[in-house]
């Protein structure tokens, strides 16, 4: 199955518009977000629950990290919850457009996508103690690469993560063609990681130039000493962008819904492994958000990058 067709070719440019959302959902309230079905034969409450984390290099480490969360989500559900460790963000949105996948974090660039083609609902992101939130798209290189500002990247590897994604591909976009001029091909040599984890590997081992990530993934790799701040250097930070965006899939049950978003809520992250993984990047809670307000920066990213989006 195409979920997605992304206009590479001219993605760094400007000037298009995000397509529609699938015509097989509806959003009757006007929040962007697909609608629970109105026929309830429709509405889906499984028996297991499937729970998918945005890809990462190593999934079994975040199957550990989440462990407890699930548990506490099989107590507040009364389901049994699996972890299923996705490999791409492709593989993630097909599954949950299949009614495979029933809960997911799906990483910031790629949470329209999921919204439009897969029927995916968010409610929720993680935030700091005091509600604040975001992260920074940051270009970083290595000590003694002759990069030291942006216009150095000219005739350097960039590694980009995936096309979906947005510091790792979409906000590096715009920002290099629209305030530096630079386009792939011509001024720099793209390649892309797969990601986030495996561009800053990329650049620590000097496989690469330069990459564009999110330097909340950064911190946590720093914070298990993966990388260490002697093999990193920045050179580009952008504006706060919003972070992983939870939530289930459209048609699950508004009950079993809602005992979930209330699961998230009331999770105490006190002495568990979700607050030693996440805590060097801020988060300590989850906090309700909405498609439509949150994500509008990031839709306007979209735009401009020439994104289109068809869903088969």
């Amino acid at each position: 199955m195409n979920l997605v067709k992304l206009a590479v070719a001219s993605a760094l440019l400007v000037s298009a518009t995000v397509s529609a959302m699938d015509a097989r959902y509806q959003d009757r309230t006007g929040n962007l977000v697909a609608d629970v079905p109105e026929d309830k034969s429709q509405w889906a409450d499984p028996g297991t629950l499937i729970f998918a984390y945005t890809p990462v290099e190593d999934p079994a480490v975040y199957a550990d990290v989440w462990s407890e969360f699930i548990t506490y989500l099989e107590k507040s559900t009364g389901k049994k919850v699996r972890f299923f460790p996705v490999q791409s963000n492709a593989a993630q949105i097909e599954a949950m457009r299949s009614g495979r996948l029933h809960i997911a974090g799906f990483n910031t660039g790629s949470t329209p996508l999921a919204v439009n083609c897969a029927g995916f609902s968010p409610f929720t992101m993680m935030a700091a103690k005091d509600g604040s939130f975001g992260y920074e798209m940051e270009i970083i290189t290595y000590p003694g690469s002759g990069i030291t500002k942006v216009e150095d990247l000219k005739g350097k590897s960039l590694a980009f993560t995936s096309q979906t994604s947005n510091s790792g591909f979409k906000a590096p976009s715009a920002i290099l063609a629209s305030e530096y001029k630079m386009k792939p091909d011509v001024d720099f040599k793209p390649a892309f990681s797969g990601s986030h984890d495996n561009s800053i590997l990329g650049v620590a081992n000097k496989d690469y130039d330069a990459a564009a990530v999110a330097n909340s993934v950064l911190n946590r790799m720093l914070s298990r000493e993966v990388v260490s701040k002697d093999q990193i250097v920045s050179i580009y930070k952008s504006q706060t962008f919003p972070t992983t965006a939870y939530g289930t899939a459209y048609n699950l049950a508004p009950e079993l819904r809602e005992k979930i978003e209330k699961a998230f809520y009331s999770f105490d992250w006190a002495g568990t492994k979700l607050e030693k993984e996440f805590k060097n990047s801020g988060e300590a809670k989850f906090i309700p958000i909405t498609y439509k307000e949150h994500w509008k920066v990031i839709r306007t990213i979209d735009t401009a990058n020439n994104v289109s989006y068809t869903c088969s």
